[in-house]
């Protein structure tokens, strides 16, 4: 049983229960929202994670990517990171690993947390084909399947699965006249197996076996875009809108069955564009809930790109993205460290907060207030309490301190409001 079969079959679940308390809504008003689709959470029947929910009148859910490459092993840095990443307020974390022993590492992370935990099969199934035949494209169904299943029963509780890349869409591609192509790491493992084989997408093809696993263990699939954007000038055309349809009719196929459904979006796109792509995307899903790699709103700064993805976030989410993955620092550059997957959660959470008092979110307001009021008593410690990053203000106020306890550096004496205040007391 899913929970979006139990909320059709009118029952609220302790799941349903506990988000309902969290988002400060009806309990029956966000089963109805599950019901349709418009609203999952992310819970393996198999795990006892902490029920997240993401989607149509929530807080925007923030997500961290974290894992190993070929070029860098080390099961302990990951862990930290996934510690990192709730400390800092993720909501979920991605174990996108494809060094080493991942189904270890897989292992490692989930003790580490309980916060809802994603993966991507297609690249255990690509290392695998690798060790087993030589080179990636020669998977095959079984590997596939056997893959996702086997993650599944280990208590993975959402899976990006990239579905939508098919022998249509791969044709559209190629006509596209794009400049970088495929950017999806999962997406080009499909693609090259279309073009190389000459056969459909097994995902595609065999969608409604996928869903039969999927629908046993209750993981929520996040429909991945294997098209999307590597860059702003490939943003929003044919090849990326024609997975989108495509992924459109998969949602109907999963809301018959009862499963829990995300819909991935595009990673660059320019700011004019981003509220298009949520409008199209709500239109063609149905109002599924969207989830975002940013976007990124220009390609110039390397080395900055969580401030780049935040400011996409924050459009994006405002415009009806329910879930952000986070962007760090280092994206382009280099695997992320420890200090990356911090100022990525922070910076996203930045963004998904300034969405959500913007769309006038009940929850995001009362913190704002609850700041201000603390700025206004010169409640210093309040005022780190409710920083998104508690550690930071509080270091950089001990570093440079003003002579007036009340009062920071940057006035002194001069503080505005200590300079009305006393004036108010004549």
């Amino acid at each position: 049983m899913t929970q979006m079969i139990d909320a059709k079959n009118g029952i609220i679940t302790k799941e349903m229960e506990f988000v309902a308390k969290e988002e400060g809504i009806e309990a029956d008003k966000l089963r109805r929202l599950i019901a349709k689709g418009y609203v999952v959470i992310p819970k393996n029947i198999n795990r006892d994670t902490k029920p997240v929910g993401i989607g149509e009148g929530l807080r925007t859910k923030i997500n961290a990517n974290i894992g190993t490459s070929p070029d860098f092993v080390d099961i302990d840095l990951e862990v930290r990171k996934a510690k990192i990443a709730e400390k800092y307020g993720a909501d979920a974390i991605m174990d996108l690993s494809t060094g080493g022993d991942l189904k270890k590492i897989r292992k490692a992370i989930m003790e580490a947390t309980n916060l809802p935990i994603g993966t991507v099969p297609i690249y255990e199934v690509g290392v695998e084909a690798k060790k087993k035949y030589g080179r990636v494209v020669d998977m095959d169904e079984d590997l596939i399947f056997n893959v996702i299943e086997r993650q599944a029963k280990e208590g993975v509780d959402f899976m990006t699965l990239h579905c939508g890349i098919t022998k249509e869409s791969v044709e559209t591609l190629k006509k596209s006249g794009r400049i970088m192509g495929v950017v999806s790491r999962g997406g080009s493992f499909l693609t090259a197996y279309i073009l190389y084989h000459g056969e459909e997408n097994p995902l595609y093809k065999n969608f409604d076996y996928l869903l039969d696993i999927l629908k046993e263990y209750d993981v929520t699939i996040s429909l991945g875009d294997g098209m999307r954007p590597g860059c702003l000038a490939d943003n929003t055309d044919r090849a990326q809108i024609h997975e989108l349809i495509i992924l459109g009719e998969l949602v109907d196929r999963c809301r018959e069955r009862g499963v829990q459904c995300m819909v991935e979006g595009p990673g660059h796109v320019p700011l004019n564009n981003i509220d298009a792509n949520i409008k199209i995307q709500k239109s063609i899903c149905r109002n599924a809930p969207f989830y975002v790699l940013g976007p990124i709103v220009t390609d110039l700064a390397p080395g900055y790109d969580h401030i780049t993805s935040a400011i996409g976030g924050a459009f994006a989410a405002y415009f009806g993205a329910n879930f952000l993955c986070y962007v760090t620092p280092s994206e382009h550059v280099r695997i992320m460290t420890e200090e990356d997957v911090k100022e990525g959660v922070i910076a996203a959470k930045i963004a998904a907060q300034a969405a959500d008092v913007a769309k006038g979110n009940a929850k995001a307001w009362e913190k704002e207030i609850a700041m201000a009021h603390a700025r206004k008593n010169h409640d210093w410690e309040k005022q780190f309490e409710l920083a998104i990053d508690k550690e930071k203000p509080k270091k950089m106020r001990e570093e440079i301190p003003s002579v007036d306890e009340k009062a920071c550096s940057i006035c002194g004496e001069y503080c505005a409001l200590l300079m009305v205040e006393e004036l108010g007391k004549r």
